[in-house]
């Protein structure tokens, strides 16, 4: 079985840019920079013939390349810390054309609203007030735009230390 996400990975500077970001806040579990990533759907467990047939529907995807940027910092209840995306429809088509594809192979689709985002941070009892005053020192962060050349479906193995990522495919856009 694998675990398998589709997601955009991020250029090396801002990966080292979003890293700077990740001290100061007792509680946080941070998330390894080399695991940054911007998540177009998360898949879950499958077998190895629908992890193939999944490569074999996503290889089939049009879409042109765009630019996105990140900006702004949050979190999720208590439990993640994320800087978010500047809105951006082309992201969003893309995300709407993974979706409808494996919803085409059967899967559940998906059924949280998109809220394209990098995790910084797993929390696990930071206190409110700390919390929001890592967010309120960090919330003119603002990244310049890159490029979104591909997209790649990855797959990813837990560990005690944290997730471990691994291409699986990638996917050029035109």
């Amino acid at each position: 079985m694998l675990r398998l996400f589709v997601g955009i990975a991020l250029p090396p500077e801002l990966k080292l840019r979003l890293s700077l970001l990740c001290s100061g806040l007792p509680g946080a579990r941070w998330v390894d920079p080399g695991n940054y990533h911007l998540t177009l759907r998360f898949i879950g467990e499958v077998d190895e013939g629908r992890a193939a047939d999944i490569d074999e529907a996503l290889a089939k995807l049009d879409a042109p390349r765009f630019a996105v940027a990140l900006a702004g910092i949050g979190h999720f209840g208590d439990r993640m810390l994320w800087v978010g995306v500047d809105k951006s429809p082309p992201l969003v088509h893309l995300r709407d054309k993974v979706e409808s594809a494996l919803v085409r192979l059967g899967l559940a689709p998906e059924t949280r609203r998109y809220a394209p985002h990098v995790t910084l941070a797993r929390l696990r009892n930071v206190g409110e007030a700390k919390l929001q005053a890592f967010i309120a020192e960090h919330a003119l962060f603002r990244a310049a735009p890159f490029a979104v050349a591909q997209f790649s479906l990855v797959a990813s193995y837990l560990t005690k230390s944290g997730a471990i990522y691994e291409d699986q495919a990638d996917y050029p856009l035109y």
